[in-house]
């Protein structure tokens, strides 16, 4: 089955961590990446969610808001797509996710269509 692990973080910490801090983040993504390399489906890295811009139609008419749906203190920074045999073992491979020590990761099927 396939599972999408959603990484949520607190982008304003993460812009207060220094160059060296921010380039053992990356090497710990890195070492998650080749580690779990054969499981790992896709992923991408997001921009900041002062990039972001939501969408909604109401009355046939398409309104435009900069930035998130709803303020928190975690956003989406990013996520990958991996196949897993269920979920206990979606979540063992979440637990290793760097993100996971200072943030959240959430863990969602992916409905699959015939």
């Amino acid at each position: 089955m396939r599972y999408a692990l959603l990484i949520y973080t607190n982008e304003a910490a993460d812009t207060q961590a220094s160059k060296q801090e921010q380039d053992a983040v990356m090497a710990a993504y890195y070492a998650f990446s080749e580690k779990f390399k054969d499981q790992i489906g896709g992923g991408e890295a997001l921009l900041p969610t002062s990039s972001a811009t939501t969408v909604r139609v109401r009355d046939g008419k398409t309104l435009t808001t900069d930035g998130p749906f709803a303020e928190t203190k975690e956003q989406l920074g990013g996520f990958y797509l991996v196949t897993a045999e269920n979920l206990d073992e979606a979540i063992q491979i979440a637990s290793n996710i760097p993100g996971a020590a200072v943030g959240s990761i959430e863990v969602r099927p992916v409905m699959e269509f015939d």
